[in-house]
């Protein structure tokens, strides 16, 4: 019912689009895309594309990746891994890995800055430094982004140097501590050389407050970054760029408060299947976030730490042009995430210890380099193909002491010493390194026959070296080791045809893979293999002067799924029990179908409205757990059935204001377990007045409702305690000033 009524509403927008008189006045703005690697305008592109323009970033008070967590960038999943902000988990189309996290496992969304792809989930919410555009490029893209984009890729484009002398600076003061500064300054061209300054500092006090005094509460950021660019161009057919990015995030986890208690209906006891008493001191709130947790921990920030060079020449001749894309990036990653208190491990017996306070550190260096050959021959034939290498090193290690310790009566509590929490003293529970290279070569070509009709084929082959080892377990030095060695041939087919000058169809076959691995969380440092996506796509674009509407069904046939199964195994070399995360490669086919549909409506000059709905439907295996010899069934997490979007602009003379709207259905969190999130509905809204030529006031407001819901909710501790989880970011409301010269 709820998806009839979502078409219907599209539909009708473009009726009355229509039926109304198509002046250039209130046209709607041209969108360029660079998803083909070469720009074109988006209704030309037979691609599934949501792109996210400066202003939508600007009015939704977006700072960071994870504020695209509220859906309202239609078939894009952003969520944080547990409950840090210090790794992401970024899907499309429902491919969402749940633990990318380790250093020999892979993303199944890649993301780029400027062609760059970005190796590791960690240090993916640091700052956003002055960007064109974000492309959301959906569905495999196996052959013109290569391996690990098996959903699709986020491609993040930044402003490039202007060559002209001009200063941007803004500021923001909101509730929660909120600070947000930004300067962006281009100095004048000088013997071909233009050169830009990008600035940018970002705050929020935490959400919720820690009891113990002197200890970092939890929802917690503080963000600075900066990006040096200079663009040369000696003569009219070379152009150089370079570019430097450093960002510093120090952040706290949103904190996992206890959302109910024995909700088993278990009987209270010490027996075994039996639950212990609730421990009298600790809250249980599952219809609001706690803005003070119920028990103090200690807790410090953790700091990612990214950065890197960038070096990209672009040499035209005729009808063609040559790229060099070279990069070498870095991170640092330490991790400080006591999110859980009492709720997390629970270990609720007089004088237990208690509170899982998870540390671990990640560091990452990676360098890139691609050369592409673009190039056309008469209107009727194109082509782009190219080189690609890519290699990278992880080391990890992880720790987990228990920070705190009942008393003997369990009415309060103390804090265990803190020396075993130090790097250099900890009992590390894990610690591995991994080593990557990749290389592929790749083409893609399109001809067309006649002036309305265009073939599109292509095809990229790749081989991945991998090696890795796991050299501690439970504190003890150990020699496990995995290296596989495995290609890919990844093929596309499209055919586009422009119905008039106005509607363009396709249909489109791609296919994309996600590279093999191992996982650090096992007993054995157990590998598997590469997964793999066929998509099969129908889609329609149309653009007028007034009213743009895209629409794309698909399916997507997965094999060779990478699930993970968590169990408590023997293990022998602490000869102990212990809790380990094992991935197989799951047979049979993993279906995901949907149907996603984006409309913009320029109804006046000053009135500008957009609405979208997108449908996903997952359906992965029954699938036997080797580890337990039992079928159980398996889910794709934080990937909505139902979601839909709307949004609406005004402008008149110095005045604008812009409000949106974005419902998501409820979804599974974790892949072992059918408890699903709640159900959101977020607003965002922003007001702003210009003050002449160079200077505007905004009031702004992100989930201006102050809408509530559990994002995340952890059932694993039903049989002890109860379940836990974490709600959603409060409302945060702001002023801003903005300057430009």
């Amino acid at each position: 019912m709820k998806k009839s009524i979502a078409i219907s509403a599209l539909v009708s927008l473009i009726v009355a689009a229509h039926a109304q008189a198509q002046t250039p006045e209130s046209a709607l703005d041209e969108i360029v895309v660079s998803a083909t690697k070469k720009e074109t305008n988006l209704k030309d592109t037979p691609i599934a594309i949501s792109v996210v323009s400066p202003k939508a970033l600007e009015d939704r008070h977006v700072s960071s990746l994870l504020d695209l967590n509220d859906g309202s960038v239609p078939g894009l999943t952003v969520a944080t891994f547990e409950a840090r902000q210090s790794a992401l988990t970024i899907g499309i189309r429902g491919i969402v890995p749940l633990d990318a996290n380790q250093p020999a496992r892979e993303q199944g969304v890649g993301v780029y800055v400027d062609g760059v792809y970005f190796g590791r989930q960690h240090g993916l919410n640091a700052s956003l430094l002055d960007l064109e555009r974000i492309e959301v490029l959906k569905g495999p893209q196996g052959t013109l982004f290569g391996r690990n984009t098996e959903g699709g890729a986020l491609s993040i484009v930044t402003k490039k140097p202007t060559g002209q002398f001009g200063l941007v600076a803004n500021a923001s003061l909101g509730s929660y501590g909120t600070t947000d500064v930004d300067g962006h300054l281009n100095l004048q061209e000088v013997s071909g050389l233009s050169t830009k300054l990008d600035l940018i500092y970002q705050h929020q006090d935490a959400t919720t407050t820690n009891p113990l005094a002197g200890e970092r509460g939890w929802g917690y950021y503080d963000r600075q970054g900066l990006r040096f660019s200079a663009r040369y161009r000696p003569f009219d057919a070379l152009t150089v760029d370079y570019n430097f990015d450093w960002s510093n995030d120090a952040n706290t986890p949103y904190y996992s408060q206890l959302l109910n208690y024995n909700p088993l209906g278990l009987v209270v006891g010490n027996a075994t299947g039996q639950i212990k008493a609730l421990p009298s001191i600790v809250v249980v709130n599952g219809t609001n976030r706690m803005t003070e947790a119920d028990i103090g921990v200690p807790q410090q920030d953790s700091i990612d730490k990214t950065g890197g060079h960038t070096l990209t020449a672009a040499w035209k001749f005729d009808t063609q042009e040559l790229r060099s894309i070279t990069s070498t990036r870095y991170v640092s990653a330490t991790q400080w995430d006591n999110s859980g208190g009492a709720h997390r491990v629970p270990v609720n017996v007089p004088n237990g210890v208690f509170s899982r306070y998870s540390l671990a550190d990640l560091w990452q260096n990676q360098f890139s380099q691609e050369v592409q050959w673009l190039g056309t021959m008469g209107s009727s034939f194109n082509w782009v193909g190219g080189v690609y290498f890519f290699k990278e090193s992880v080391y990890d290690d992880a720790a987990t002491p228990s920070s705190n310790k009942w008393d003997a009566t369990m009415a309060t509590y103390t804090i265990n010493d803190r020396t075993n929490q130090q790097p250099g003293s900890r009992s590390l529970d894990r610690q591995s390194h991994a080593d990557s290279k990749s290389s592929a070569v790749f083409g893609q070509f399109t001809y067309s026959p006649l002036q309305t009709v265009h073939v599109t084929l292509g095809g990229r082959y790749t081989k991945d070296d991998k090696s890795g080892e796991l050299t501690k377990v439970s504190n003890i030095p150990t020699a496990f080791t995995y290296a596989a060695n495995t290609s890919r041939f990844n093929p596309l087919a499209i055919v586009a045809v422009d119905a008039n000058d106005n509607i363009n169809v396709y249909a489109k076959y791609a296919t994309g893979y996600r590279s093999g691995g191992a996982s650090s969380r096992s007993i054995t440092y157990r590998s598997f293999g590469p997964e793999d996506n066929k998509s099969y796509e129908l889609g329609l674009k149309s653009e007028y002067q007034r009213v743009r509407l895209n629409l794309a069904a698909y399916t997507m046939d997965r094999t060779g799924s990478q699930i993970d199964f968590s169990n408590v195994q023997f293990d022998p070399v602490t000869n102990s029990t212990r809790n380990t995360l094992e991935t197989i490669n799951a047979p049979g086919t993993t279906k995901i179908k949907g149907f996603e549909a984006e409309g913009q409506f320029s109804v006046t000059q000053s009135l500008k409205v957009s609405a979208a709905y997108t449908y996903t439907s997952t359906n992965v295996p029954e699938t036997l757990n080797p580890f337990k010899n039992a079928v159980q069934p398996v889910f794709i997490v934080f990937t909505p059935k139902n979601v839909y979007n709307l949004a609406a602009d005004y402008t008149y003379v110095d005045f604008s204001a812009h409000v949106d709207a974005n419902y998501q259905d409820a979804t599974q969190t974790f892949d072992q377990f059918d408890t699903t999130n709640d159900a959101s509905f977020i607003m965002n809204a922003r007001l702003n007045y210009s003050l002449g030529d160079h200077y505007r006031v905004s009031v702004w407001a992100r989930n201006l409702l102050d809408e509530a819901h559990v994002y995340r909710r952890d059932p694993s501790n039903a049989t002890t305690l109860g379940y836990y989880g974490n709600f959603n970011a409060p409302r945060v409301v702001g002023v801003s000033i903005n300057g430009k010269w």
